[in-house]
This record gives structure tokens, sequence and C-alpha cells, in this order.
């Protein structure tokens, strides 16, 4: 209920106490501390317990640490990794598709995700973001490429592996593109869609039926139009990108951010500095991918010896990128693994050298840079969305707090509070 004052309506007025509240700006945890929200947004944060008034709302987290809506800037909520993946290309209708995702979005909220950049799918994913923009649907903030770009053969052309004839013609490779001409057409059809960004696969990769998880497969001019079309769009591109030459053409091209990046080697550092792309690691899914490679007839063979390959190498390589001082975003692949367990990269980040607080700030504060949304997300202050999160613990104490979520706010709205 609202108070009428002077013909004016007042948002009621919800007062968290926060016990612990993370400021990942600062890097600083701050102790007794209340943020009030008003309608969907943050309208102050102040030091202390405020007293409340009459018709304040108290949300006691005292016992709880309290941070920004956590941003994983790489999932799939269409889908979940499952033995005999390939097979659901011929049994899955949209609908099915549709109905599994929204099980998948809630999931991903309630593990304290309040915004996740979905980065590619079959197209269901741009109306999950509407029916979630409408109320119809529980999940986060969705900022979604709708459909992956690839060259013919490319690692997201979604013919690989199958007969002749199965595919009905232009419908299921108009994401596949090769030359100049038809970039600039895909870029402009996923716009056309829906889309809020553009994703490529600048490489192969590992869990598709090609036998090259690394190699190049855009050439420069190709790259050069999709970054450039994009541009003129309002988008941003993200470059699924395990090899080295792959990473180097797609950051020369401009490109705002390189997903996985497994292979990178100095010279690709040098460029990520020098450009101010963005490094989206993704170990989680690297290590998940190779545990299921050991696993008898998981994937087909040409996937599993990609899988046994890459899985191992993602970790430090990610370690030699922050330690280098590469643009990191915090992104985990979603869907690859099982919903819900995005917290688990934060202990990958930690284990090879990224102290607790910066791990979260790659996942609140660097996503919203990354995505473009930082005047939105990423901090608890006055004037963003009233995203706020809290776990049980002391995250910089033991990171393995991240997988105990126990209070998730979005858009003013409590969707948990254990």
């Amino acid at each position: 209920m609202g108070l009428w004052i002077g013909g004016g309506l007042l948002a009621q007025r919800t007062l968290i106490y926060c016990g612990k509240l993370i400021d990942p700006m600062a890097g600083q945890v701050l102790t007794e501390m209340t943020v009030i929200v008003s309608g969907n947004m943050v309208s102050a944060v102040q030091k202390g317990y405020a007293a409340a008034a009459t018709d304040d709302k108290v949300i006691d987290l005292k016992n709880r640490t309290v941070m920004p809506g956590l941003i994983d800037c790489h999932v799939h909520l269409e889908d979940q990794q499952s033995a005999n993946q390939q097979l659901k290309r011929f049994t899955q209708n949209e609908a099915d598709i549709a109905f599994q995702s929204t099980v998948y979005a809630k999931t991903t909220l309630m593990a304290g995700f309040t915004t996740v950049r979905d980065v590619g799918g079959t197209g269901v994913n741009v109306s999950l973001r509407n029916a979630i923009n409408k109320g119809i649907v529980i999940g986060p903030h969705v900022y979604t490429s709708d459909k992956l770009l690839a060259s013919t053969g490319g690692h997201a052309d979604p013919t690989n592996g199958a007969r002749e004839g199965l595919y009905e013609e232009p419908r299921f490779t108009e994401n596949v593109v090769d030359g100049k001409d038809a970039c600039i057409k895909a870029v402009r059809q996923m716009y056309k869609e829906g889309a809020d960004l553009i994703k490529i696969t600048a490489s192969g990769g590992v869990l598709s039926l090609e036998k090259d998880g690394a190699g190049a497969q855009f050439n420069d001019e190709e790259l050069k139009a999709i970054v450039e079309t994009a541009k003129d769009y309002g988008m941003r591109v993200a470059a699924h990108a395990h090899g080295a030459e792959a990473i180097k053409r797609a950051i020369r091209a401009g490109v705002t951010s390189i997903e996985h990046g497994t292979y990178m080697d100095d010279e690709a550092i040098a460029l990520f500095k020098k450009y101010g792309t963005w490094y989206v690691p993704t170990i989680i899914a690297g290590k998940s991918v190779a545990d299921s490679a050991k696993k008898p007839g998981y994937f087909p063979p040409i996937i599993t010896q990609k899988a046994l390959a890459v899985g191992p190498v993602i970790q430090g390589t990610f370690a030699k990128a922050y330690k280098a001082g590469v643009k990191i975003a915090f992104g985990t692949d979603a869907g690859v693994y099982a919903h819900g367990k995005n917290w688990m990269e934060f202990v990958y980040m930690t284990e090879v050298g990224m102290p607790a607080l910066e791990a979260i700030k790659c996942a609140t504060v660097n996503g919203a840079e990354l995505i473009g949304i930082s005047d939105k997300a990423g901090t608890i202050e006055a004037g963003k969305w009233a995203d706020i999160v809290a776990v049980e613990g002391d995250p910089v104490k033991d990171i393995r707090a991240m997988g105990q979520v126990r209070f998730v706010m979005k858009d003013g709205v409590v969707y948990k509070n254990e």
C-alpha cells in the first residue's frame, strides 16, 4: 500500500538491515548498514540500522552478508547438458525448449543471479526475456544474443554431423554466414528478431560435431563487418574463441568480449589490454565437460577428445590473464553444466589467486560494465535497481559461502528469504 500525500503516491519503503554489506566497487565489507528500497529502486544506503516509520517494511539480514545481485555474463537458459545431447535436436519442439527454459531461469535467479547474458540459443531466449519482463515468468534480467552466428561447418552450424535432408533451408541456417554481405544481413536479422547483443563463434568449439575445437572460423573482413554492423544497431559483440588466432582476430575487429579464451598467448594478452577487451573465462564449463568426457559414452568420440583437451587448460589461462591485468567479467556457460551451480566459478577463480572481493566485483561491477548497464546494476546505491542478494556466512573468509544464497530481491520484489 502507498500513502497519498499532497496528491502524490509515495511507495512503501522497505528497510533492509545488513549485518555485512559488500561494496564491490570499493572492495570493502561494511558492517551494520541499512539499504532503503522504494518500489523497484534503491533510494538510499545508510550507516547503522535506520529507524523504521510506521508504514515501512523491515527485512532483517543482520546475520547475513549482503551484496548486489550477481551477474553471469555467459549462460544458455534454454537447455542443460545431458548424455546424448545431440538427439535433442531431433526430439524437442520449440515449446519443449520454452517450458524447460522457464525452470532454468527461476533456478538461476534463486541462486542469486539477478542479471544474465544469454549468449546463444534457438531464439526462444528472446521470448523468455520478454516473458520475464512482463512478469509472466520468474527469472533474472536477461540480455540475449538470440542465435549464435557461425560460418559454414563452424561451432554453431546446427547441421554439423547430420545427413542431408534433415534440415529445412534456409530456416536452420540463417545464422550460418559466409562473406561480408551475409554477415551484415545476419546481424540485422538478429536485431530484427529482438537480440540485445551479437554472439559469434570466432573459433571452433568443444560441444559440436566438428573436428577442430580451436581454429579460426571467420576472416578479418567478416569479423569487421559483424562488429561495425552491430555498432550501427547499438549492439555489442561477444566472441566465442578458444584458439589464439581466433582470439586475436576478434579483438582486432573490435569485439566487446572474448568468451572462454582457452589458448590465448602473450600476444593475445597484449591485445586484450591494448583494446580494453573483456575476458569471460567460464572455468566451470571447462572442468564440467572434462569430467563428463571421462564417463564412457557420454559424448560422441569427436567431442570427448576435445573436452579432455580443453577442460584442464581454462583455469590456468584465467590465472595468467588475471595476473597480466586483463579485464575480467564473471561468466560460467551455465547450461553446459547444471543451472544453479554458477557460484562454483567463484571457487575456481579464487583457487588461482584472485581475492574473493575481486571475484565478486567481476560478477557485479564488471558484469554491469560489460553489458552496458552500470547505471542500473552492479552496486547497491541510490538510483539503481533494487537487485540485492544475501548469503549465509562470509565469502571473504570462505568463498563457498557464495553457494549459500538465502535472500534474493530483484526489482524490489523478494523471491527468496530463508
